[in-house]
């Protein structure tokens, strides 16, 4: 009964390095995407808005004019920031928090998609230069 053991610890193992692989691919994005541009949204940017956009996330969240479907996301997004564990542990230099910062702009981004961009700046609680840079961010159209 060698066989079929060997072949569960090889099946193992191969799985255990494809996720090393991705997550190692992941920590290289997110250095490449923090290290963009001026005209980007820096990520120490991006945290200074993290208190007005987990509002934001919540008074979207309770909305009961959104579909359920977008509420559901941002109840996900909201455990997904409160749980201790992440993808990249916060404790890594520049892509700790690299990666909450990604997951909030694609949340928001499928968000202002579906529930229009007005629910965001609807339910905005700081500056409009905050809201600006949401939205540079979330990759919306300048603001109108």
């Amino acid at each position: 009964m060698v066989g079929p053991v060997s072949s569960w610890w090889q099946l193992g193992l191969s799985i255990a390095g494809g996720l090393v692989l991705a997550w190692a691919l992941l920590i290289v994005t997110l250095l490449v995407a923090a290290r963009r541009g001026p005209d980007q949204v820096t990520l120490q940017g991006a945290l200074r808005l993290l208190p007005d956009v987990v509002r934001l996330v919540r008074r979207l969240a309770v909305d009961p004019d959104l579909p359920r479907g977008i509420r559901w996301r941002l109840w996900l997004l909201l455990g997904y920031l409160l749980l201790p564990v992440d993808l990249v542990p916060d404790f890594l230099p520049v892509v700790g928090y690299a990666d909450d910062a990604l997951v909030i702009a694609l949340v928001l981004r499928s968000v202002a998609r579906a529930a229009g961009v007005d629910a965001l700046e609807r339910h905005w609680p700081g500056t409009p230069e905050g809201l600006a840079a949401v939205r540079r961010l979330v990759r919306l159209d300048a603001p109108r």
